[in-house]
């Protein structure tokens, strides 16, 4: 980015994959000395510890969490990432520490976590309890909220596989959204701080992802945390960590995450938030779902049911298998032309080639 930022050097090697939960990070975040504090201050409906770390001294309060869904873990590694950079004793990151302060949770649903699953143990969503607040994690940021009182919150989660940029045929690999405080979905200066910061983002992912960053859709909801928490006037971000060209791992999307909240926190640290034009905001193309991830072509080849030219589209169904992400596949669509999705691949059923190796990677099976 030209002020010294190198993510090459930050990255934590040995947490890596898809499958993430506490006993994955804790010998990390525990190790962590200097401006980072650990805390366990609430437990989960399993009585699984949810950590927070303090970070920074700095003016500008940023409130951060990541996996409230438990099955979205590439947020929680590009946090590690940051926490790792911030911990380095380099000017830069001191410098920075001097200008925020941080509190972060990086997995709000452990449970969730270990089972790999969305909902958390009572087979809640916790990003449907906002108001309600029947849960205990969710009650847990909610108390974190109210008492850090932040001047930015930080919602970080993953989206799937099937997301698309605009009309085109990149992946939206990493998308934002400053989330909406009304049915109309209006702005308000606490929502401006907001898209401006996403603006701040989006300019420097351009420069490594060109294309393939998105807005996400701002259907209202107050039942949402983020929703919830810009209807109380504190500027919310919701990232969406998702697909790279044959990074199913994500672990190159970390990198551009990790990246994001750099710039982010360097923006609200340096108060440069102004410098960013709210008009960019709208010009980040919207999500679309055009993508599965295989499209068989002549697929009437394998399924005498399809006409001549018609396709089917395969969707992966991420399980786990000892402690493991396992990517099954499953038809998602049959029987559509070609060029009406995308594929992140596509096979040709008239190639011996691509017959081969849809069978190599047990690809048929799922036509069983």
């Amino acid at each position: 980015m030209g002020d010294g930022y190198n993510y090459s050097k930050i990255k934590v090697e040995k947490i890596r994959g898809r499958y993430i939960n506490n006993a994955h990070i804790y010998g990390f975040i525990n190790s962590l000395k200097g401006s980072c504090r650990l805390e366990m201050l609430g437990e989960s409906v399993d009585k699984n510890p949810i950590y927070v770390m303090n970070v920074g001294q700095g003016p500008n309060r940023i409130l951060m969490w990541s996996q409230m869904h438990g099955n979205e873990s590439t947020t929680t590694k590009a946090v590690i990432d940051l926490l790792h950079f911030l911990n380095n004793g380099t000017t830069l990151a001191n410098d920075l520490l001097s200008k925020v302060t941080l509190k972060i949770i990086p997995i709000l649903n452990p449970d969730g976590a270990i089972a790999y699953t969305r909902v958390n143990a009572n087979n809640m969503d916790l990003n449907r309890d906002a108001l309600n607040l029947t849960q205990p994690e969710s009650r847990f940021l909610r108390a974190v909220f109210n008492d850090f009182r932040p001047h930015f919150c930080f919602n970080l989660h993953d989206q799937r596989t099937i997301f698309n940029v605009g009309d085109s045929n990149k992946p939206a690999t990493v998308s934002f959204l400053a989330p909406a405080f009304d049915e109309e979905r209006n702005t308000s200066p606490t929502r401006e701080k907001a898209m401006r910061i996403i603006v701040a983002m989006n300019q420097a992912l351009q420069k490594i992802i060109p294309g393939q960053v998105g807005r996400f859709d701002d259907s209202f909801n107050p039942n949402c945390v983020g929703d919830s928490f810009q209807m109380e006037k504190v500027p919310t971000i919701l990232f969406e960590a998702g697909h790279y060209q044959e990074d199913y791992q994500r672990e190159k999307t970390r990198e551009f995450i990790c990246t994001a909240l750099y710039k982010a926190m360097y923006t609200i640290g340096n108060d440069e938030t102004e410098n960013y034009e709210l008009d960019k905001y709208l010009e980040i193309p919207e999500n679309k779902k055009l993508f599965f991830d295989i499209i068989i072509e002549n697929a009437n080849i394998l399924d005498s049911d399809l006409g001549e030219n018609e396709c089917l589209g395969i969707l992966f169904k991420e399980t786990l298998q000892h402690d493991k992400i396992v990517f099954i596949p499953e038809i998602a669509e049959k029987g559509f032309k070609p060029n009406s999705f995308f594929g992140h691949k596509i096979v040709d059923c008239l190639k011996e080639e691509d017959l081969n190796w849809l069978r190599r990677e047990r690809v048929l099976e799922s036509m069983d």
